[in-house]
């Protein structure tokens, strides 16, 4: 469904409202002179009524339209910056994600695919505001300056109107006795210009009214509907994220991260102290020994044990002395 489109003028339906005291050129061409002049001049007024009516129509949708326009698109704008700042989140979550380990890079490298998912949802949500909502509010302004011209128009013919009543009683209050010397011809002119502006205003008034309810319930349906549909969108996304978080090992990431302190075969502080706290029989010995083919090999002293005399032979100790 496109904008709604409007219209200034056009058949009215059944349920049109016509107020009192519309004149008629057959009722009114049957009334005498001054019972005729007298119904005239209520017509006058009350089509005056009528004006003011519509003037107070067009001015009350003119400012609140506006105001309505003006919030809506600053609407739009938020959700568009919104758009941008998660786009910058997104890139961000990207960089940090090729940084860390397998399981936690991958966790986040799917949360930000989702993330920016829900940004390409965000940008058909600004598109079909300013589609749906704003421009059909932004036309009002060009309705309202129509119904304006309505307006001026019906008033140059209230004036008209008022202007020839005001000759013809004129006339007849200078010559109260001849009645024919009134231009009876110009009284039903007046009538009948008094009863196609009378009808053509109540037409506008009708047709504005009836056009500016159905175009609030379009627009206020569009912006529900637009929304529910992101929001919708965004909890399916927001739901797949969540999980893509959830997943991540934080185990094996951790196990990954401690290998990487520590180079093959190295050998930890830990390690070492507890190869030192053995007790005496539980160390291993000492000293590097290379065995022969039948005897006991001879010992050398480790080179971070000082040897107790440097001068003294190696003995040899033969199987026999065994």
């Amino acid at each position: 469904s496109g904008a709604p489109r409007c219209h200034s003028n056009g058949a009215r339906g059944g349920g049109g409202w016509r107020p009192g005291g519309l004149v008629v050129a057959g009722l009114l061409s049957s009334v005498p002179g001054g019972a005729r002049e007298k119904m005239f001049r209520r017509s006058l007024d009350n089509r005056d009524a009528q004006t003011r009516q519509l003037q107070d129509a067009v001015t009350n949708v003119e400012k609140h339209f506006g105001e309505l326009c003006q919030i809506f698109a600053a609407y739009v704008r938020k959700t568009a910056r919104l758009r941008d700042k998660a786009d910058l989140l997104v890139n961000e979550i990207n960089v940090y994600a090729s940084t860390e380990t397998p399981n936690l890079k991958q966790g986040l490298k799917n949360f930000a695919d989702e993330f920016a998912k829900l940004q390409d949802y965000r940008q058909a949500e600004v598109e079909r505001l300013e589609a749906k909502v704003i421009e059909p509010l932004k036309a009002y302004g060009t309705i309202v300056k129509m119904k304006r011209e309505d307006l001026n128009a019906t008033l140059v013919a209230r004036n008209r109107e008022a202007k020839q009543l005001t000759q013809l009683e004129r006339t007849r209050q200078r010559n109260p006795s001849d009645r024919h010397v009134i231009a009876e011809t110009e009284l039903q002119r007046a009538t009948m210009d008094a009863t196609r502006t009378t009808r053509h205003l109540e037409e506008t008034i009708d047709n504005f009214e009836k056009q500016k309810i159905k175009d609030i319930k379009n627009i206020f349906s569009e912006f529900i509907t637009i929304e529910m549909l992101f929001h919708g969108k965004a909890l399916e996304v927001y739901t797949a994220a969540y999980q893509n978080i959830q997943k991540i090992d934080e185990d094996e990431d951790l196990e990954v991260f401690r290998n990487s302190l520590y180079p093959p075969n190295y050998s930890s502080r830990l390690d070492i102290v507890r190869a030192n706290s053995k007790s005496p029989l539980q160390r291993p010995l000492s000293t590097k020994c290379v065995s022969g083919t039948g005897q006991i090999s001879t010992c050398r002293p480790r080179k971070d044990q000082p040897a107790e005399d440097d001068d003294e032979e190696e003995l040899d100790i033969t199987e026999d002395e065994t």
